[in-house]
């Protein structure tokens, strides 16, 4: 009788651990973008989210100011990075309007191109590729875009994040969060915030738990001083006057994920 308690309670603990972690495994992530993915440090804003939901995640991003997914393909860093580490994940955003072929006609077929041919370098090494959409302000070109970031992912083969949609709908109704950056362009805080979460759904299987957490890394502006250099996300900025943390509390978590869950969107 005694030896089968301790047998059935064995199994309730590590039923019990189990159940605390879901199936999906999640070491290291590596970020590909410019000032659409640095400005409030969504590598380091998704790394610290997964830490209060009890995932360790590091982060490494290569970005720079209006960088291209084809200037990573044409320097080669990202072939660089896959080769000399060992990620899980690779999080791809275009710079805006590429897909658009808002800077040309040749733009949105080099944009798609730079999609297939780093998506293929990651599956190579086993590792999960994403494209991490970006947004437009107004609903018809919103729309566009969207398409048009969904149909790139879709050629490449990959899974695709919009963020353009939630954010129309975001801004309707919840007005009063942070969505844009004191210039009206890049993304603010909250606007970070929803990236993190979509791609913690995306990368971990479920929403994270609406818990408040600090990011405990260089919060940087537009003005980064930031290079194409692999780093890690917590890395020492380049700016000594660098924000170094910013912190969300749960209720906005909530707020968004109750948006992003039940709108239909999620």
């Amino acid at each position: 009788m005694h030896k089968a308690f301790l047998l059935v309670l064995t199994m309730v603990l590590l039923c019990t651990s189990c159940g605390r972690y879901p199936d999906k495994h999640l070491d290291r992530v590596l970020f590909v973008g410019n000032s659409l993915t640095y400005v409030g440090n969504l590598p380091a804003t998704f790394s610290a989210l997964a830490s209060v939901n009890d995932h360790s995640v590091n982060s490494d991003m290569i970005v720079s100011g209006g960088a291209t997914l084809s200037d990573r393909v044409a320097d080669g860093s990202v072939a660089r990075a896959l080769a000399a580490h060992s990620y899980t994940a690779l999080v791809l955003q275009e710079r805006g309007g590429d897909l658009m072929c808002s800077f040309g006609p040749d733009s949105c077929a080099q944009s798609r191109k730079a999609i297939k041919v780093l998506a293929n370098l990651a599956r190579k090494k086993g590792v999960t590729v994403v494209l991490l959409g970006t947004y437009q302000s107004l609903p018809l070109p919103s729309r566009r875009l969207v398409q048009e970031e969904s149909s790139a992912a879709a050629d490449a083969g990959i899974p695709y994040i919009d963020v353009s949609e939630r954010l129309q709908r975001l801004r309707s109704k919840a007005p009063e969060l942070v969505w844009f950056y004191t210039d009206g362009n890049h993304p603010g805080k909250d606007l970070v915030l929803l990236d993190a979460i979509l791609l913690y759904k995306q990368l971990l299987g479920s929403y994270p738990i609406a818990r408040s957490f600090t990011v405990n890394a260089p919060i940087y502006t537009s003005s980064s001083g930031l290079t194409e250099a692999l780093r890690a996300a917590d890395s020492a900025p380049p700016k000594a006057d660098t924000p170094r943390d910013v912190s969300y509390a749960s209720a906005t978590v909530d707020k968004i994920l109750a948006i992003v869950s039940k709108d239909g969107s999620g």
